[in-house]
Formats: C-alpha cells, sequence, structure tokens
C-alpha cells in the first residue's frame, strides 16, 4: 500500500540490497565482502540507511542527503504523512537518529548552497558530527557554490576523484573482515 509502503521501508532496502549482492554474487561478478554503496539525494538517504541497519557494505558515499527526516516533517519523497501524524517512523527512516549504529566508513559530501528544502546542509553537518562523536569512520567534503545539483566541472571531477579514493582505500583495498558481520544483513 502506497499510504503506508515506509512502514517496512528499513527491511524492504536492506532486503533488496542482500539480494542484489547474492544475486551478483551467484554470477560470479562481485565479491560479496568488497561491495560498496551510494548515491544522491533520495540516493544518499538510502545509502545512510542501509550503513546504520545492515553490515552489507564496506564503505559509501553520501551526496547531498537529508538524514534526519524530523527536518522534512510535513512529508517527503512518497510520504504523505506528517512527522505529528507518525513520529516513530520518521525516527526509525532517519539514519541520524542511528548513527550510533553505523560500522563502516562513509563519506559524506554537500553542496553549500543547496537550495533544494529537504536537503540544506545542516543536514549533513549534523550527521557528520554524530556520526564523529560515535567514533565512526567519515569524510566530509564540501562544494562552495554548489547548489543540489553540483554544476562545475571542478566540483564533477572533486566528486568523482573523492569517490574513487574512498572506495580504493575502504571496499578495493580493505582488509579481509574479521567477523560474519560482512554476510549479514540486519545487525540492530
Amino acid at each position: 500500500d502506497p499510504e503506508t509502503a515506509n512502514n517496512t521501508y528499513i527491511e524492504q532496502i536492506v532486503a533488496s540490497a542482500k539480494a542484489a549482492i547474492d544475486k551478483a554474487a551467484e554470477m560470479g561478478v562481485t565479491d560479496p565482502n568488497r561491495v560498496g554503496v551510494g548515491g544522491h539525494s533520495y540516493g544518499a538517504f538510502m545509502t545512510a540507511n542501509l550503513l546504520s541497519h545492515s553490515r552489507l557494505f564496506r564503505a559509501g558515499f553520501a551526496e547531498s542527503g537529508a538524514y534526519n527526516r524530523t527536518l522534512t516533517p510535513f512529508g517527503f519523497q512518497n510520504e504523505t504523512r506528517t512527522f505529528w501524524d507518525v513520529p516513530d517512523l520518521y525516527a526509525r527512516m532517519s539514519p541520524f537518529w542511528h548513527a550510533n549504529q553505523v560500522k563502516d566508513p562513509i563519506l559524506l559530501m554537500h553542496g553549500e548552497m543547496d537550495d533544494n528544502p529537504g536537503t540544506f546542509p545542516i543536514q549533513s553537518e549534523r550527521f557528520y558530527m554524530a556520526l564523529k562523536g560515535f567514533g565512526a569512520t567519515v569524510r566530509y567534503v564540501t562544494f562552495p557554490y554548489e547548489a543540489h545539483g553540483y554544476a562545475a566541472r571542478e566540483t564533477l571531477l572533486h566528486v568523482i576523484a573523492e569517490k574513487i579514493a574512498w572506495f580504493d582505500k575502504y571496499v578495493k583495498n580493505a582488509p579481509p573482515r574479521t567477523s560474519t558481520a560482512g554476510a549479514q544483513g540486519n545487525q540492530n
């Protein structure tokens, strides 16, 4: 039901990610212990949720995301219920509220002039501070004069260089995991 689909959002994205990794491993095109995840805007939000609710990925990058859904209290994406209608849902879907559960490295990037009302830079700033407070491996990069969609050639090249360096370090060249956490989904 579109009205209540977000009630099982976390379970849906973790199960979907695990199914995709399992299928890619079955096809022989990936090492399931060396997979990264990333996205921009809603994709950044999904990335942060996957890293805070599973150990499926070795690292992630998140660009211009919304990590505290209480800062978008009148709905978001396909969620039409307000924060006051379903406060527990807004908390559950907010990676910020689960920053203490992020165990794998995350690269946050944000345009300093993000004009999207749901993804003002404060979203990344506060998520970064929460992650640092819990000792997570995190890097936060900002882009001056950039809005929600990055436009400058220099910025786009910088973003690519950051992603490659991050994934080279934390996915491609990461040491083997010492536990079975990499093969498991939800670790709550």
